[in-house]
Formats: C-alpha cells, sequence, structure tokens
C-alpha cells in the first residue's frame, strides 16, 4: 500500500478526529504496522506538506504534521462520502462543467481533470463533464483553485431529452465495471467480517491487530471516491451493490472500532499533549459509531 496514500487514511479516520495535529515519531510508529520504514514515511510527508495538504512545526526537538485548511477540505468532504450509507434523492437537475484549457497550460487542465473524477463528474463528451449531484462549491473552488475562470463554464440545467436520464449516465459512466468492483469487495470483506467478529468476541484478536484491520478497511472503501460518481437513487440499475457494500462496510468499522481507537490513542499519545482529557476518545464521533 503506498505509503502516501496510507497516510491519507490515517488522517481522515483518526488523526483529524484528535484536532488534526500528530508527531512525526508516532506517525512513523503507526505505520510500521504495516511495513513502511521511517525513510519512506518522511519522505511521503514531505511530499505532502510541498503540495499543501499538510504543514509542519516545531515544538522543542519534535516535528508536528497537520492539515492545511485545503487538506481539512478534502477530508471532510472524503469522510462525508465514505460514510454515507444510502444514495441521497434527486433534485432533477444536472451540472455541467465545460472547459477550453490551451495546451500551454495542459498541466493544470491534467489537475482539473483528476480533480473532476474525484469530485464525481463522468465526461458527456469531450470536455464536457456532467453530475447529478450538487457539486456547485466544489466547481467554483476548483476554478478559483486554478485560476481558469476564462476558460470555463458551469451550467445548471434539466434534461430534455430526446432520451431518459439514465441515458446520459450510460454515455458518462461505465456503472457495470464500477458495480463489479463493489461485487470483490463484499466477495472478500464478507467473509473477512465474519472471523474477525467471532475474534473480536472471542478475545482472540489484539487491538493493534484491530487497528490493522480497520484501517485497510477504510483504505481500500475508499478507493471507491475515485469511481463510484455516488449517484442518487433514482439513476442507479436495479442490482445496484453500493448499498450492500456500504452496510458491510459500516457493520465491519463498528466491530473494529473501539479496540483500533485504543490501539491508535496509545500510540498518539506518547508524543503529542493533549489539551482536553476528552479529546482522547473523539474519534467514535463517526455516524456509523453513534447509530
Amino acid at each position: 500500500m503506498n505509503t502516501r496514500s496510507m497516510i491519507f487514511t490515517l488522517y481522515g479516520d483518526y488523526i483529524s478526529h484528535y484536532g488534526s495535529k500528530i508527531w512525526i515519531g508516532s506517525l512513523i510508529r503507526l505505520l510500521s504496522e504495516f511495513g513502511h520504514n521511517d525513510q519512506s514515511v518522511r519522505a511521503a510527508i514531505s511530499r505532502m506538506n510541498k503540495q499543501g495538504w499538510v504543514q509542519s512545526e516545531k515544538i522543542g526537538n519534535k516535528s508536528y504534521y497537520s492539515l492545511t485548511d485545503r487538506g481539512q477540505r478534502r477530508i471532510d468532504e472524503a469522510g462525508k462520502r465514505i460514510f454515507k450509507l444510502m444514495p441521497e434523492k434527486w433534485d432533477g437537475n444536472w451540472r455541467i462543467f465545460m472547459y477550453n484549457i490551451p495546451e500551454e497550460i495542459r498541466n493544470i487542465r491534467d489537475e482539473l481533470r483528476k480533480e473532476l473524477v474525484w469530485s464525481g463528474f463522468g465526461t458527456l463528451s469531450n470536455s464536457c463533464w456532467i453530475s447529478a449531484n450538487d457539486l456547485e462549491k466544489q466547481v467554483f473552488d476548483l476554478i478559483e483553485k486554478y485560476e481558469i475562470d476564462d476558460y470555463v463554464d458551469f451550467f445548471i440545467s434539466k434534461y430534455a431529452g430526446p432520451h431518459e436520464n439514465k441515458r446520459l449516465v450510460e454515455k458518462s459512466w461505465n456503472l457495470e465495471e464500477i458495480n463489479a468492483k463493489y461485487q470483490d469487495f463484499i466477495s472478500e470483506y464478507s467473509q473477512k467480517y465474519i472471523i474477525d467478529k467471532n475474534k473480536i468476541h472471542k478475545g482472540n484478536i489484539t487491538d493493534a491487530e484491530c487497528f490493522v484491520e480497520r484501517t485497510k478497511l477504510v483504505h481500500e472503501y475508499r478507493k471507491f471516491l475515485f469511481v463510484d460518481p455516488g449517484l442518487p437513487e433514482e439513476l442507479l440499475p436495479e442490482k445496484w451493490l453500493g448499498s450492500h457494500a456500504a452496510s458491510l462496510f459500516g457493520d465491519y468499522y463498528k466491530e473494529l472500532a473501539e479496540p483500533a481507537s485504543r490501539f491508535f490513542e496509545s500510540v498518539f499519545q506518547e508524543g503529542n499533549e493533549l489539551k482536553n482529557k476528552d479529546q482522547e476518545y473523539n474519534v467514535l464521533t463517526h455516524p456509523l459509531i453513534l447509530e
């Protein structure tokens, strides 16, 4: 598993619930559970710092890394999508984003495409991207971030035909392929869930092992953010497996949550002074845990 990607997972599922700041030594210790060494962690966090996702701070002889505003927004948005168990209702509108970005700044165009895919847009045609979700804020954040006002247009409108709305979905996304990925996830993790659930109930699994399994679970499940556009229920096929996968993820996550959090806290506290003891247990504020 890629070190940088794993760090994003740890910030999203753990560190952001503890003030979003962590000592580099604690981060190295946590990632050692997955086979990442000191050098790879330091290189990855340094790269994230240069990219504007995290910021560094020196306290005494210790280096700490916290999320930037940009990093926190990305983590918050990812969290809402990961822990959403059911598709949202549709308002009937399509969001259409079109651009004509000059070749001399094609690096911005390439970055923009990645951002659009991550946000859930699909390509209706060349340089024409659509989404059924309310992504107006994300769109204008991207326009501001890349300073591309002169090259883009954004519309919110209804489809008037001559076909059905689902025809637009078929042209813009490969839902069969996405459904197959969900089937793979369900096939693998339904069995792992039963095994680990039995181990937890019998006391045959350590807190560290629960931490590893929960982190791997979130890490694998969050990959769907890059392939599933999060379409409303009205636009999904009849045998859509996304909700089944979300339910499995939620159940498995709940089983692993508390022992995994205990291990994280034991490592986190070694290098982080908490202002308020109540902060130690803030990780259990996920919607899945409060149900």
